[in-house]
Parts: C-alpha cells; sequence; structure tokens
C-alpha cells in the first residue's frame, strides 16, 4: 500500500527523522515509522485492517471517513483511505491512504500534534 501526505508541512516532517524527532519525541517518532511501514506492506487498507496491528478504527464527528492507528495509551495517527466508500469492498481496491497527522482525540476535544 501506498502512503501519500498532501499536506506540505505534514510532509516536511514526516519526511526527516530529526524533525520528526524534534516534533514529537523519540519514542512517538519511532512508533510512526513502524505504523507506516506496517501499512506500506500491506496490499491494501482492508488487509491492515484486519490484521488489526495498532488497533485501526474508523473516527466519528468532525474526523468522520479518517481512521485512527494507536501510536500509545492516547496519542493516533490518523489516516484518510483514499476509496470512494469505506465498505469492505471498497477498502480491498484502495492501495492508497492520505496520512492527516498525529493526533489526541480522547476527551472532549481533538488536539493535533502535527501538523
Amino acid at each position: 500500500m501506498k502512503i501519500i501526505i498532501k499536506n506540505k508541512k505534514l510532509d516536511k516532517i514526516i519526511s526527516d527523522d530529526k524533525t520528526l524527532i524534534r516534533t514529537i519525541g523519540f519514542e512517538l517518532a519511532k512508533k510512526v515509522r513502524k505504523r507506516c511501514n506496517e501499512m506500506k506492506a500491506s496490499r491494501n487498507f482492508k488487509d491492515y485492517l484486519d490484521i488489526g496491528i495498532g488497533d485501526p478504527h474508523p473516527l466519528v464527528g468532525n474526523l468522520d471517513d479518517l481512521f485512527g492507528i494507536k501510536l500509545n495509551d492516547n496519542v493516533r495517527l490518523i489516516v484518510e483511505p483514499l476509496s470512494d466508500n469505506l465498505d469492505d469492498e471498497s477498502l480491498k481496491n484502495c492501495e492508497e491512504v492520505n496520512l492527516k497527522g498525529v493526533a489526541d482525540y480522547h476527551g472532549e476535544k481533538c488536539e493535533w500534534i502535527i501538523p
């Protein structure tokens, strides 16, 4: 599967290890790299969901149509499957995701850590 980043600021942070570590710390940066590599190793987004690494789950509210992937207890990698629909068949054909950022959406607000 391919990961794209449409946000230029986020792309600049994610693309450079030193900047990523400076922005979110070594442990979270290591987890971001790990989760991205796991997604890249999947054939499609449905396969990634079925494997369940990082407890990927659909989000609701203002994050509808996005998925959260666990980095630690509260922080999630937020991705958008680039698919017409989110049904199983569409996600089987989804070979690209847009990385939206890293956020803590627990509680009553969504706090974006990056971008």
